[in-house]
């Protein structure tokens, strides 16, 4: 073997066995259209992965479909550790989400807004503290997607910051509102946000 062959197949080995790992563990969950109206929630909602590195974070996005290519009600959720993307969990149960509605020019955007979102809350830059988010969430409508954080808690301080921070990382303009719903109120018609932005 010579040089040149040991030195290429150290390269390999060396790039292969790199990884860079994430903070935590996230989940990628997916909601399927209902077929049927018996199908409850969680007949709908399964999880497809899991992944702990930034290399099987770019596995899985290069083999899951884009969200412009998701059918009509269907969700993208990512979620730390084994939070389920559910009101009731535990972790959620206390909490609430910053929703956005995408819509518009930015309707073509949709694919890199959520990619922008995901690599946001995997890696730790909308939630400095890793104190508050629990995950995201892509919901395909008719007319539109909605966009929206989840979080462990409704305390306003650290919901502000993080909520600014989201809104840039939307591309949202002044007139459009990112707001924050308690999970509390999820069942009232028409609720009113707690917080906008």
């Amino acid at each position: 073997m010579s040089a040149d062959e040991v030195a290429q197949k150290l390269e390999k080995t060396t790039l292969n066995s790199v990884s860079h790992p994430l903070n935590t563990k996230w989940t990628l969950w997916y909601t399927k259209p209902a077929i049927d109206k018996s199908e409850s929630w969680s007949d709908l909602l399964r999880p497809v992965t899991s992944f702990k590195t930034v290399e099987e974070f770019w596995a899985v996005q290069q083999n899951v479909p884009e969200p412009r290519d998701l059918p009509m009600k269907s969700d993208y959720h990512v979620f730390r550790n084994d939070i389920r993307p559910e009101w009731e969990d535990a972790a959620n149960a206390k909490g609430g989400k910053w929703s956005a509605q995408i819509r518009g020019n930015k309707h073509s955007e949709i694919n890199q807004l959520w990619l922008k979102a995901v690599l946001s809350v995997i890696g730790e830059t909308v939630d400095e503290d890793e104190s508050e988010v629990n995950g995201v969430v892509l919901s395909v409508r008719k007319g539109n997607f909605k966009i929206a954080l989840w979080t462990k808690s409704e305390s306003k301080e650290p919901l502000q910051k993080i909520g600014a921070r989201f809104k840039k990382i939307l591309e949202l303009e002044d007139d459009e509102h990112l707001d924050f719903f308690p999970h509390s109120i999820a069942n009232v018609k028409h609720p009113q946000p707690a917080i906008s932005l």
